[in-house]
């Protein structure tokens, strides 16, 4: 190597030890009228403190231009950048001098291949940008509003494509425009001529399809593709659904093309225990909880839930439901209940109810319900009152709007649903307790009504409010009528049912933390309040309170289902009187 060039190098070597060993010390600006200083120092993205580099100045320079062109100024001048050294500190002032001109204006878009039928929101969008300034984000803004127009009326594959810009100066205002022409590139309308469906091993294509609600030939509409997976996750059946694929098939159809992951939706939740028998010669029995749910019976959408509890020894329930959705392929669910509850050694309450529910929409639905009920006592051999002998014949309507885009795991949407029922009671005895004045036919009226809300401010973490209430309204009510609240799906920290009222408000607020889609973490409070109307005749007092619960808990998929645990301190309870509430999360 020759001695020149290693003088060189070496003074090189020299310089860029020198600059990477000052750092810089303030940055001024001077000269911005348009736009803040904060806005500068953003572009630029050079802070004190920071080292000094080779290039520095470069940077500035090209990160400042560019971002005042795509503000439409471009008229720009740099009178001067200083880079002041400062030997006592070692620091590097850095001063930047500009001129930022003035703006270009946007004056005329010239657009080609419009239609009649899109011109008039095509131009009105173009028409907003006129005596607007030159800013590049707009005009994609403008651009992409119109794209997204074209993509829901059946033209998904729409470009726009920028001829030319001309730009000019006016001679008597001495502003700068510029004029714009565009190319517009519509195909032929894009229609759904075919669904695809690819991984349902169990589940009927048909079943899915119906569910879709798009009939064959139906138009490309991209807002109506973007929620056909929450559709699809409404049912409950797949691991959350993508959005799907559209595209043209050889035969020149459009085919939309959907990947499902089935789970479980057998799922079974239970367990048995033995209580021995005690004093008085009395005989040991089985306790526990059996909870058995098929919910896509041999792929057809059907259910079956089968439920069976027993608490004490005196006490049990056995509740079987059973959906058949789409009946003759109608938008109608159909659907039965047998429930028995035998409480204490007070009462056995039978009934049976069939419900028919109207699919008007796939977020809206209304329902008629018939149910026959009766109430036997089970004391009648002592002269002590429990409950009349007494059935029941009721009648109700149900309204439905659920927005939520998943049936485990929502992160935005609501559930409504508000039902009314009349109930026609008869009172068949016991004879004893039935007087000259006993009202034998009652009517009674029940209102219910459920609100659910869910909200994602923040990734992965969810906001859920839940609000339901309850009104008896009639004569009198027996226990059998009342409301019941308290436990895993009211008012945690409680007893399962621990609290009747003729009415009932619970609420429930969760902060849940989405640890994969649909399982999560959450914190909750929950309140409730519950009332039971003096009855003088009776010698039943007023009862009334309003309790509160609040604890943590963790919804976690697994391949049962989703299970769902939690921890609960009910109002005044201690850490050791906390309840654990856990179940199989069934959503029949």
């Amino acid at each position: 190597m020759s001695h020149p060039l290693k003088i060189l190098l070496s003074i090189h070597l020299l310089f860029n030890t020198f600059l990477y060993s000052q750092t810089i010390g303030t940055i001024k600006l001077n000269g911005n009228k348009d736009f803040n200083k904060s806005d500068y120092f953003e572009w630029i993205n050079i802070f004190p403190g920071q080292s000094m580099y080779a290039g520095i100045k470069d940077t500035i320079i090209k990160k400042i231009s560019f971002n005042l062109n795509q503000r439409g100024y471009f008229d720009y001048k740099f009178l001067e950048i200083n880079f002041d050294s400062n030997k006592t500190t070692n620091n590097v002032d850095i001063t930047i001098n500009i001129n930022e001109g003035v703006p270009t204006f946007f004056n005329k878009v010239n657009v080609e291949n419009v239609s009649k039928t899109d011109s008039n929101f095509v131009i009105s969008s173009f028409n907003n940008l006129t005596g607007e300034i030159f800013n590049k984000y707009d005009l994609e803004n403008t651009i992409s509003e119109i794209l997204t127009y074209y993509e829901n009326n059946g033209n998904p594959f729409a470009v726009i494509k920028i001829k030319y810009f001309h730009f000019y100066k006016d001679t008597l205002s001495g502003k700068s425009f510029t004029d714009i022409f565009l190319l517009i590139d519509i195909k032929k309308k894009s229609r759904i001529n075919k669904i695809e469906i690819h991984g349902n091993k169990k589940t009927k294509d048909y079943v899915l399809i119906r569910e879709l609600r798009i009939a064959s030939g139906q138009e490309y509409s991209q807002q109506n593709i973007n929620i056909l997976s929450e559709r699809l996750n409404k049912l409950g059946f797949f691991k959350p659904v993508k959005k799907p694929e559209y595209y043209i098939n050889s035969k020149g159809e459009g085919v939309l093309s959907f990947d499902v992951q089935e789970i479980q939706t057998n799922n079974f939740d239970g367990i048995i225990g033995y209580i021995p028998g005690g004093r008085n010669n009395e005989s040991g029995f089985v306790t526990g909880l059996v909870n058995i749910n098929l919910r896509n019976l041999l792929g057809t959408g059907r259910a079956i839930s089968i439920k069976w509890q027993r608490l004490n020894r005196s006490s049990q329930l056995l509740d079987l439901n059973y959906l058949e959705p789409w009946l003759f392929g109608l938008p109608l669910n159909l659907s039965t209940r047998i429930f028995q509850r035998k409480q204490d050694s007070s009462y056995v309450q039978r009934t049976f109810d069939i419900s028919l529910q109207y699919l008007a929409t796939d977020v809206l639905s209304a329902g008629v319900t018939l149910s026959l009920e009766s109430v036997i006592p089970t004391d009648n051999g002592n002269s002590r009152f429990t409950v009349f002998n007494s059935t029941i014949v009721n009648t109700g309507l149900n309204l439905k709007l659920d927005t939520r885009n998943d049936l485990y795991s929502p992160t935005k949407g609501i559930l409504f649903v508000n039902s009314y029922s009349f109930r026609r009671k008869s009172i068949n005895g016991p004879s004893q307790f039935i007087a000259p004045t006993t009202a034998r036919n009652i009517n009674l009226q029940k209102i219910e009504l459920s609100f659910d809300a869910y909200f994602s401010f923040v990734n992965r973490q969810v906001l859920a409010v839940k609000l339901h209430g309850g009104e008896l309204r009639g004569p009198f009510f027996e226990t059998s009528d009342l409301f019941r609240m308290g436990g895993f799906n009211s008012l945690r920290g409680y007893k399962e049912d621990q609290f009747l009222g003729s009415r009932i408000i619970w609420a429930n607020l969760e902060y849940r933390f989405l640890l994969t889609e649909r399982t999560y973490f959450f914190l909750f409070f929950d309140n409730g309040y519950f009332l039971r109307k003096e009855d003088a005749i009776r010698n039943i007092p007023k009862i009334e309170g309003y309790k509160t619960g609040y604890g943590l808990g963790i919804n976690l998929e697994t391949g049962l289902g989703i299970l769902g645990v939690s921890f609960a301190i009910g109002e005044g309870d201690s850490f050791s009187d906390g309840k654990i509430h856990f179940g199989i999360i069934n959503n029949f």
